[in-house]
């Protein structure tokens, strides 16, 4: 609660920093900069660093080195994570970032000095922020059963290689046994612990095969989605993960003639907006224009749900036909009762009509097309004449 109220009092122009994009864009920074710091620490001496390195142990800073490009990559994961609005990203990431920085610090190299400002720089943000991460992590049958399968092959190869280490050559702790079962499972086989027996040889093919199976799975359940995704994205198609990512946003339903100047107007504006349409030929062109569609009826409460209208700060609807922008309004309303929600009339007598159907502000076009000719014909300031219009409203 006290951090929303800190992000409400911000000025408007400075709201970004407790967004989901900059916790987003600052948790990618201080990954790659772990990773980066992480490979270049391994390869250096303490001497190099003078007196940065003065109180750690060299076998710290090494460790440190390593484990750090480590956290690196789980970093990424977790910005990606992020990216979803995943609120185990969120945990994941919270737990991390104190971890970059205390390994920044252990590296004792002032080229980790970036990582250390901008991890604790970045943990304060993702704080403030952490309500708009609010989606659990759903994972498929497929996923589920493919990590279980990688998982449980490679603490079978893990334990059953220690409990047989009599019968392997290079095996004596439990590290190497994980060792072994990892190079054996992924095919590398570096050949420097092999089997000396034919229990050892069998258990080795065993190892083989299931890791092959297993690894094999788990690409499949990783890469399928992904692949999904760039393909939707190439027919203008937005994945659920794109309109996770949705927050604040407006919501314009139906497109036609009435909408285009809208569209132009928001995008000219640098307003996140989402357009719903059944259009599909529309929807190509906007895709095209990298302005978010979705491919949907604008009154069906499933695309309105997709299209999160639970974070929506306004909707608008403004096509050619009354009748269908009159069903648009009726269903936003009854998904999200406090949403404003303005709409334009092609004619002048359905104006009420989409009132009582739920939306708090109707423009009649041709009453205020007329006024604006009458008035400009006149010398009268047509700003005025509009807000005097929408207060009639």
């Amino acid at each position: 609660m006290v951090g929303e109220r800190i992000v409400a009092r911000l000025p408007e122009n400075w709201r970004w920093i407790v967004t989901t994009r900059a916790a987003v864009v600052l948790s990618l920074l201080v990954a790659l900069l772990s990773v980066a710091t992480g490979i270049y620490r391994i390869d250096q001496q303490a001497a190099d660093f003078g007196p940065f390195a003065s109180h750690v142990p060299i076998a710290v800073q090494n460790a440190v080195g390593f484990t750090g490009a480590l956290t690196g990559f789980l970093m990424l994961a977790s910005a990606f994570a992020l990216r979803r609005r995943l609120r185990a990203g969120w945990w994941a990431t919270t737990l991390l970032l104190p971890l970059t920085a205390v390994q920044g610090l252990l590296q004792a190299s002032p080229y980790s000095l970036p990582l250390v400002v901008l991890s604790v720089c970045a943990l304060p943000t993702l704080l403030l922020s952490r309500r708009r991460f609010d989606q659990s992590l759903s994972l498929t049958t497929t996923q589920l059963a493919a990590g279980g399968a990688l998982v449980g092959v490679q603490a079978y190869g893990t334990f059953g290689a220690y409990a047989m280490r009599e019968d392997f050559d290079g095996i004596e702790h439990l590290l190497d046994a994980f060792y072994f079962t990892l190079i054996t499972s992924s095919t590398v086989g570096y050949g420097d612990i092999g089997p000396e027996s034919e229990v050892a040889i069998l258990f080795t093919m065993s190892v083989v095969v299931l890791g092959v199976a297993s690894f094999g799975i788990a690409i499949g359940a990783l890469v399928g989605p992904a692949i999904q995704a760039r393909i939707s994205k190439t027919l203008g198609i937005m994945t659920d993960s794109e309109l996770d990512l949705l927050d604040d946003h407006i919501l314009v339903l139906g497109y036609g003639d009435l909408t285009e100047p809208i569209v132009n107007e928001l995008d000219d504006a640098n307003r996140q907006f989402l357009v719903v349409t059944r259009d599909q030929e529309a929807a190509n062109e906007l895709s095209d224009r990298d302005i978010r569609v979705l491919t949907a009826n604008p009154s069906d409460e499933e695309p309105l749900q997709r299209a999160k209208i639970e974070h929506a700060g306004a909707v608008l609807v403004a096509t050619d036909d009354d009748a269908q922008d009159a069903m648009a309004v009726l269903t936003a309303r009854e998904l999200r009762p406090d949403v404003r929600i303005v709409t334009a009339a092609t004619d002048r007598e359905n104006t009420r009509k989409l009132k009582r159907a739920g939306a708090d502000d109707v423009i009649s076009l041709s009453e205020l097309g007329g006024h604006l000719l009458v008035r400009s014909a006149l010398g009268e300031d047509e700003s005025h004449v509009v807000t005097q219009l929408l207060e009639s409203e």
